[in-house]
């Protein structure tokens, strides 16, 4: 039913309409002024006004009144022949005048015409509003694509995911987790939202909790209320004494296969994520996912060109240029470095003895010793063959010669391949020699190095010799 709201003072020939308009599925509502007029207004449920146009003014109120019925069809009654008053409504798409006295038939057009036009009008606006929101969709995936395809930094590209999220959903929090290099746990590696640090510490089973299982299944879920999802664990919640109640979980694919999830928590809204916010994230993590998996091909590149493939450890081409970088530091603030050559005793036994399999399991067996045995922020190369380079920043001579015996010990004491049932005893020799008190450029100093362990390589054997100023 068209709820008819007629504004004047009982004048009107509309008034006789009123059984016929009853019968035509019309309902008319008469009020005699606009203060009377408002609460219906009010209730949004008015479909056509008719006024007299003796209501127009130029106060603010009426201009009000005009705002708050613009978007319905009007019908202006005109009982002169000025157009005294008719300005506001000239420039009202939805507003057509009509002089008394008024036929039915005449009414019944004009009704029929402005009730189509208003929801031509409507669809109009639906579509407008659809089309803005596409072009805007489009320019944001545009925007997407070139800062995805500009870059190869895994870091820059998960920093971009989490501030495109920010900027498509409005979320209390959202995070990125990646599976670890065994597929077993999810970590964090961004977080967005109340006390960070403690979550990063945090970690998730596969299988565990709603990120967990997403991971597992590689599939998207929204969970409106997690209250009512068996699957959501309470852990984090009560470690940071936050209230999750809704939450989008989308998995992060490189060939089908998860490398981790966008966990996005309760909309600022309050409301529960939608089905067209899924819809919008996983076209965004879809073109992410791309970026994702050429960054990890390059990073797979790097790796090759940087790394020993026996030992997993930096191969010469990686030394030297962390040696250029640890001389400019050394020129520029004055603080020596230390480098320690190292050649593994009788390796070629081990060899000759149980094969060359064997033999390079040992030398991954002696990187990871070697490995655990210095800081984070030190170096381990292989040189090549049996032989290893430690690079020891901000390390002065003396305490680079400690370091030397610490891990002639570490390597004597030893048992390799222990689980496989070998339980060989290896020794190696030590050079060690510093920057900028032994040499003065990278060759000298490599040269020097090289020189003081095979000192001891043809003494003793098992030793660590420093080099001589």
């Amino acid at each position: 039913m068209n709820n008819i709201l007629v504004i004047d003072k009982g004048s009107s020939s509309i008034h006789n309409f009123s059984n016929i308009l009853k019968n035509k599925d019309f309902s008319i509502t008469k009020v005699k002024g606009l203060k009377e007029a408002l609460p219906y207004l009010k209730r949004d449920t008015v479909d056509l006004i008719v006024i007299d146009k003796a209501f127009s003014s130029t106060s603010a109120s009426f201009r009000n009144f005009v705002k708050l019925i613009s978007g319905i069809p009007k019908l202006i009654l005109i009982y002169d022949r000025s157009f005294r008053g008719m300005g506001v409504w000239l420039k009202d798409r939805l507003a057509v005048p009509v002089h008394e006295p008024v036929s039915y038939r005449e009414f019944e057009y004009h009704i029929e015409r402005l009730l189509k036009d208003k929801k031509t009008l409507k669809e109009n606006k639906t579509l407008d509003i659809a089309l803005r929101a596409k072009r805007k969709e489009l320019g944001f995936f545009e925007d997407i694509t070139r800062i995805l395809i500009s870059s190869l930094s895994m870091k820059k590209i998960l920093a971009m995911i989490m501030r495109k999220t920010k900027a498509m959903i409005g979320a209390e929090a959202w995070s990125i987790l990646l599976l670890d290099e065994e597929g077993e746990e999810l970590y964090f590696e961004r977080v967005q939202g109340k006390e960070t640090k403690k979550v990063k510490k945090f970690r998730i089973k596969v299988g565990e909790g709603i990120a967990g299982w997403v991971a597992k299944e590689g599939v998207p879920v929204i969970v409106p209320d997690v209250g009512c999802d068996a699957r959501f664990s309470g852990k984090i919640d009560k470690l940071l004494d936050f209230k999750t109640r809704s939450l989008m979980c989308i998995p992060i694919k490189i060939e089908d296969k998860v490398i981790g999830v966008l966990e996005i928590v309760n909309k600022v809204t309050g409301e529960p994520f939608t089905k067209d916010d899924l819809d919008l994230i996983l076209k965004f993590v879809n073109h992410a996912a791309m970026a994702i998996e050429r960054a990890s091909l390059y990073l797979k590149m790097e790796e090759l060109t940087l790394t020993d493939d026996v030992t997993n450890l930096f191969n010469t081409r990686y030394l030297n240029r962390a040696i250029e970088i640890e001389i400019e530091r050394s020129d520029r603030y004055g603080s020596p470095f230390t480098v320690i050559f190292m050649d593994i005793d009788s390796f070629k036994k081990v060899n000759d003895q149980h094969g060359h399999l064997v033999g390079g399991k040992v030398l991954r067996e002696m990187s990871q010793l070697l490995l655990n045995s210095l800081r984070t922020v030190d170096i381990v190369a292989r040189y090549g063959g049996d032989e290893f380079v430690v690079v020891l920043p901000q390390t002065t001579p003396k305490a680079g010669f400690y370091v030397g015996e610490r891990l002639r010990k570490a390597v004597e004491q030893h048992v390799f391949l222990k689980n496989e049932g070998y339980h060989l005893r290896i020794t190696a020799s030590f050079g060690v020699a510093s920057y900028p008190e032994n040499a003065k450029s990278k060759e000298e100093l490599f040269r020097i190095a090289d020189e003081a362990m095979y000192k001891g390589k043809f003494s003793t054997k098992n030793i660590v010799y420093a080099a001589v100023k």
